[in-house]
Formats: C-alpha cells, sequence, structure tokens
C-alpha cells in the first residue's frame, strides 16, 4: 500500500486529523506528524529560533512542538527512512475559502509537501461535526490521484459543507473567491490596564459567485480549487519588462 503522510493545523489531538487518518488506513499506510497544539493561523512559518521537539504518542502518531510546516518538513526530511507518496492536511475545523488560503496552516502543510517534491491535498470541513463526511471526500479524492498525477506545482485545496455525506450534493471544481477587507480589531485592557488587540472576524463574502468555492459551499456541493504554489504573475511580466526598459532610455 501507499505510504500517506497526514498533518493539521488544529494539533495532533483534534477530532479531524484523527477522523482522517483513520479512514486513509483503510487504504494505505498512514504516518501522523501533526503540531502539538492548535496552530491555526500560522501560514507557512518555519521555527528558526528554537528546536523542535516531538514526542512519539503511538507506532504511527508523532507531535511536534512547531508549526504545521515544521511538520511536514520534519517528517519528509527525517523522521521516515522512506518518503510517503502523498501528504494530506487536515481535516480543519472549518473552511479555508478564498482569501482564507494566504493564513491557512492546514493549507501550508499541503504547500510544503508539494515543495518537497509529493503531490498533496488540503481539506477543511465548513464547521465542526460531519469530519466522515469530509473523510469519505478525501478517501474518493485520494483513489483519483492514484490514478491521475497532480501537475509539479499544484495542491488541491478542498473544502466540504458540514452535512452527512448522502445530503452532499456532489463535487465542483472551483476558483477562489474573494473577500472584503477584514473588520476592525477587537481592543480592550489587560488586568494592569494595557491594551491588547484581537483579531476581529473575517471579511464579508466579496467575490462569491458561480464557480467560486464560495457558490459550490453555499450549494451543498463539495468544493476542489486546484492551487498554484508558484506566485509568479507571468501575466505582468511583459509590463514590467516595458517600465525597465523607460528607465534605461532616461
Amino acid at each position: 500500500m501507499m505510504t500517506i503522510l497526514v498533518s493539521n493545523d488544529d494539533g495532533v489531538h483534534a477530532p479531524g486529523i484523527r477522523c482522517l487518518a483513520e479512514a486513509l488506513a483503510e487504504i494505505s499506510n498512514v504516518l501522523t506528524v501533526a503540531p502539538d497544539r492548535n496552530c491555526s493561523g500560522a501560514s507557512n512559518s518555519l521555527t528558526l529560533e528554537n528546536p523542535l521537539r516531538i514526542v512519539k504518542l503511538d507506532e504511527n502518531r508523532i507531535s511536534v512542538k512547531g508549526t504545521p510546516t515544521d511538520c511536514v518538513h520534519l517528517a519528509i526530511n527525517e523522521l521516515v527512512a522512506e518518503p510517503p507518496e502523498l501528504v494530506v492536511s487536515g481535516i480543519n475545523a472549518g473552511a479555508n475559502l478564498g482569501d482564507d488560503v494566504l493564513y491557512s496552516g492546514t493549507v501550508a502543510a499541503a504547500m510544503e509537501g508539494r515543495n518537497l517534491g509529493l503531490p498533496a491535498i488540503a481539506v477543511s470541513l465548513v464547521g465542526s461535526e460531519h469530519y466522515q463526511s469530509a473523510a469519505k471526500v478525501t478517501v474518493k479524492l485520494v483513489e483519483q490521484l492514484r490514478k491521475h498525477a497532480l501537475p509539479s506545482n499544484q495542491i488541491l485545496n478542498v473544502n466540504v459543507p458540514d452535512l452527512p455525506f448522502e445530503q452532499l450534493k456532489g463535487f465542483k471544481i472551483t476558483r477562489l473567491g474573494s473577500r472584503h477587507r477584514a473588520e476592525v480589531m477587537v481592543k480592550q485592557q489587560d488586568p494592569r490596564g494595557h491594551d491588547i488587540y484581537w483579531l476581529g472576524p473575517p471579511g464579508k463574502m466579496q467575490d462569491a459567485g458561480e464557480g467560486t468555492d464560495f457558490a459550490a459551499i453555499a450549494e451543498a456541493y463539495v468544493s476542489i480549487t486546484p492551487v498554484t504554489i508558484d506566485m509568479t504573475a507571468h501575466g505582468f511580466i511583459g509590463k514590467l519588462d516595458t517600465w525597465i526598459q523607460d528607465w534605461e532610455t532616461k
């Protein structure tokens, strides 16, 4: 059987990652390497100033005092004798739609797998109840990936409505939507009278039209979005080149 590396950003003890690992164990060998705590919003951060400490919870489950990206990087480069065939990150408790992918530790873990040469999927449940539905969706996708290779610069970002599997309307291939700018910060004071700040709620949907991940979820479809790792704006390279030419002629 193939070997799958499972990670997440909710922490190694989160219900989503346990459900995912159990489902994937039916079709593959599974190694779980995940943060020792909730690291939501960690994005692609690496731990540089402190060592990474691990705790082996059981034969195939390892806790890391680090970020989701740390976990995947450490697992592939050090903790396994043979690299896994696939990285699956999730199941996240809550959506990763539109702009969310910029901040998501769930998506970042999948990106790190792709950066290290492995196909990768990030899976999120738009809620926190029906993890089994997201797990079944993931198994179906993994079975497809055995037949069809992902491009070397892409991952799949998957969002599953928080519904029983039988109530899902199907699958839609989508693009990332977008949100309006985030809401204001929440300002409070600590017991010593010092100002403290909390992030407010995310911005409301801006681009949520037909074809977006937002729209698919609203219609009870599973959203599958191919996300490219290469962030180069290829279409703008020519325009920038004219800028340089203007500079050089002055």
